[in-house]
């Protein structure tokens, strides 16, 4: 009976020029019965960003100054902090009255905006601290002739509570870029949700999203961009988002990146 040592023990490794193709956990070593101890710290090293990513805070004041010229408006749910917003979803889902207020007076200062962009906190600062305003800048250059409202930004923020702030704006169309549910690969994910026709009750039905935007291995900023583009236009043009609105935008290459912009 001939017997095949573990993957790990081969000389060479071939497990090592796949595991260089993706952050997934793929033919673990072992020594033993356990796990070597350099997988074992960077699991722990990588459930410990996780964490890090839920609980941080978002700096609301250096992204508005990263956005800069253009204006800003910075609002909160009326989840009153973090603990409150993990277990209660419904209440990051609601502006508090103030933001409320402040949306009111914005809207009567200026005519009602084409879109209206959210950068909301979710469920990773971190990554709307990384990747919101150069995405937010990159979109900016492919919106030709869109009136685009002041950048809300928003602490203890779910997806539906975009729906409100378009609403109280005026705007056509909400697109909120927000932290999604950082896992053990990646903790700096960043989604973005564009609704048609915001108001307080849409549903998830009636969106569209453009996730896992993150560099160097996700959706780069520069594809991300072309993609919310597209799907803004093709949401104007059909007034509305969701799945009557299929996303035909061109393809990606290997690396995320566009293989071309469409016209």
């Amino acid at each position: 009976m001939v017997e095949v040592a573990p993957a790990a023990d081969l000389p060479g490794d071939p497990w090592a020029s796949l595991r260089d193709a993706t952050r997934a956990r793929i033919g673990l070593r072992r020594t033993g019965d356990a796990q070597v101890l350099d997988d074992v710290l960077a699991f722990q090293h990588a459930h410990a960003r996780a964490r890090d990513a839920v609980h941080a805070a978002l700096d609301g004041a250096a992204l508005a100054r990263a956005v800069a010229p253009h204006p800003s408006l910075q609002v909160r749910s009326l989840a009153l902090d973090r603990p409150t917003y993990l277990r209660r979803p419904d209440l990051g889902r609601r502006p508090d009255l103030a933001s409320l207020a402040a949306l009111s007076q914005l809207a009567a200062t200026t005519s009602p905006p084409d879109v209206a962009f959210v950068a909301g906190d979710g469920l990773s600062a971190v990554a709307v601290q990384r990747h919101a305003a150069r995405l937010f800048h990159a979109c900016l250059l492919r919106l030709h002739g869109w009136r685009v409202a002041p950048l809300v930004i928003a602490t203890q923020a779910r997806v539906a509570l975009a729906d409100e702030v378009g609403a109280a704006l005026g705007a056509s169309l909400v697109v909120v870029m927000i932290g999604e549910r950082p896992g053990l690969s990646v903790a700096d994910s960043l989604g973005v949700y564009l609704t048609w026709a915001p108001r307080a009750g849409r549903r998830d039905a009636e969106r569209n999203c453009v996730s896992n935007i993150h560099e160097p291995d996700g959706l780069g900023i520069e594809a991300a961009a072309d993609r919310i583009a597209w799907l803004m236009n093709a949401a104007r043009r059909l007034q509305l988002t969701g799945v009557g609105l299929k996303d035909a935008s061109p393809p990606l290459s290997g690396d995320g990146q566009r293989v071309r912009l469409s016209p």
